[in-house]
């Protein structure tokens, strides 16, 4: 199935919760997480693990940001979801800096957090068109 990447106007609102039944990956038995925002912070939100220790993961949905980005999920993934129409889907990619100097951030694009805008539940998925892609695709770069 192919996932469109359309970005959605986001009014200010409270956190949403989010479910990943099989976790992130390294998080498997954290289930839980809240998508965060403010507009003035917009491409990038914060997926919020629940819990005693709040992890933040900084996220971004790929549209206008990552060009010719075409995400192609797996039947089993989008079964899992509950998707079955792409408007169904919200893309999210995690953000990476790193503290190198200079510092850069980079994105991964093979493994996108998909969540069903509908039911809230989501899945970090490894895309069936994951060779096009990297896991550290930089989101600047120097001119």
């Amino acid at each position: 199935m192919k996932v469109s990447t359309e970005i959605a106007t986001l009014p200010e609102a409270p956190p949403q919760i989010i479910r990943l039944p099989e976790g992130l990956v390294g998080f498997p038995d954290h289930t839980g997480f809240e998508l965060l925002f403010s507009q003035e912070q917009l491409p990038f939100r914060w997926l919020r693990l629940l819990g005693a220790e709040p992890v933040d993961f900084v996220v971004i949905e790929p549209a206008g940001i990552i060009a010719d980005y075409e995400l192609e999920l797996f039947d089993e993934d989008a079964a899992f979801l509950g998707i079955s129409d792409s408007s169904d889907a919200l893309v999210l990619n995690i953000v990476t800096v790193s503290r190198t100097l200079p510092p850069t951030a980079t994105v991964n694009l093979v493994g996108p957090v998909i969540i069903n805008r509908r039911t809230g539940i989501a899945k970090q998925v490894v895309l069936s068109n994951h060779s096009r892609y990297s896991a550290r695709h930089p989101l600047v770069t120097a001119s």
